[in-house]
């Protein structure tokens, strides 16, 4: 974070403030969420430079197929495959090639 933050007053829906209200430290949260926003914008900006236009119906195609696969796996099979992301998301946060998440 750089050290000239600012303060700003936001409007947010019930259920979002409700979940905010749950969180230690909102404004971190909140910084977190945003950041990742950017970081998916900036994808969609690369991809779409490359020639590769994200749309919804594209979406939902690759969700399904990926139902689809994973509706063959076991129990154990979709545990292995979480635990293994999970470790990756750490080692990578471990070695500062992702960001952190805030705290």
């Amino acid at each position: 974070m750089t050290s000239a933050m600012r303060k700003l007053s936001i409007s947010v829906p019930p259920d979002v403030a409700e979940r905010l209200e749950r969180e230690s430290n909102a404004s971190a949260y909140i910084t977190q969420a945003v950041r990742d926003r950017m970081r998916l914008d900036a994808l969609d900006a690369e991809l779409a430079h490359q020639g590769i236009q994200i749309t919804e119906q594209g979406v939902a195609e690759a969700r399904a197929r990926r139902a689809a696969v994973e509706a063959d796996w076991s129990p154990e099979r979709r545990r292995a495959v979480r635990e293994r992301a999970r470790q990756h998301a750490v080692e990578a946060a471990a070695s500062g090639t992702v960001d952190k998440p805030a705290a």
